[in-house]
C-alpha cells in the first residue's frame, strides 16, 4: 500500500484518481502509524514552500517522512511536495526544507518566456533510472514559478529545457524521489512512472 500524505495542501484528487487507475492499493491520510505502515510515500503539493513546511510542522509530520526515509522507505514528492525536499525554499521567505537533497528553490527568472511556468516540455535524460528508462523522453506537465538549484548533479536524473532555464524535472537520490512536474497530469508517460514507482514500492529490498 502507498501512502498519499494529506497535509491539508496539495492535489490528493488528480494523484488519487491516477493510483485508482493504475490498480495501486493507497490510502490518505496523516496518521503517523499509517505512513509506518505503508510500503511507500507520495507527498503532493500545490502552493508556496512556506506554507507547506508550516502545516507538514503542525502536523508533526516533518520527523515521521524523515524517519520513513531514513528507514530506506520510498518517498515521492510531486511539484511541491518535489520542492520541500531540498534544504531551503525561498518562496515567500526563506524557509527550511525537509533537508533529505542537497540544494534549495528559488524563482525562475528569464525574461524571455512566461513565469509561471505551465505546460509541456520534452523530458531530457542526465542518468538511467528504474522509473524512467532511457529510451523513454516524453512530454510532461508543469505548472510552476520555482525550481531546484545547487543540487547534486549526481542527484539529477532527467530535465527540461525552457528559455535559457534548465528545470531540473526528476530527481532522486537513493530512496528518495521528486518531479516537478505532475506526472499524474502527464497523459499515459506519467502514469506509467506511477506504476513503476508503485512496482519499487512492492520491492522488499526497496531503495538502498
Amino acid at each position: 500500500m502507498i501512502a498519499v500524505i494529506d497535509y491539508g495542501m496539495g492535489n490528493l484528487h488528480s494523484v488519487c484518481n491516477a493510483l485508482s487507475s493504475l490498480g495501486i492499493t493507497y490510502c490518505v491520510s496523516k496518521e503517523a502509524k499509517v505512513l509506518e505502515e505503508a510500503d511507500g510515500l507520495i507527498l503532493p503539493g500545490v502552493g508556496a514552500f512556506r506554507d507547506c513546511m508550516q502545516n507538514l510542522k503542525n502536523e508533526g509530520l516533518v520527523d515521521v517522512i524523515r524517519t520513513q526515509v531514513q528507514n530506506k522507505k520510498p518517498l515521492l514528492g510531486i511539484c511541491l511536495g518535489m520542492q520541500v525536499l531540498f534544504e531551503k525554499g525561498y518562496e515567500v521567505e526563506e524557509t527550511a526544507g525537509l533537508g533529505l537533497l542537497k540544494g534549495e528553490v528559488v524563482l525562475m527568472q528569464d525574461p524571455a518566456v512566461k513565469i509561471p511556468h505551465i505546460g509541456w516540455n520534452r523530458l531530457e535524460h542526465a542518468a538511467a533510472d528504474d522509473l524512467l528508462p532511457l529510451q523513454e523522453q516524453p512530454f510532461v506537465y508543469y505548472v510552476h514559478s520555482f525550481y531546484a538549484q545547487n543540487y547534486r548533479t549526481e542527484d539529477l536524473i532527467a530535465y527540461s529545457c525552457y528559455g535559457d532555464l534548465k528545470i531540473p524535472g526528476y530527481v532522486r537520490h537513493e530512496n528518495v524521489f521528486g518531479m516537478q512536474y505532475h506526472p499524474e497530469k502527464s497523459g499515459k508517460a506519467g502514469l506509467r512512472m506511477l506504476k513503476r514507482f508503485g512496482d519499487l514500492c512492492k520491492r522488499k529490498e526497496h531503495c538502498v
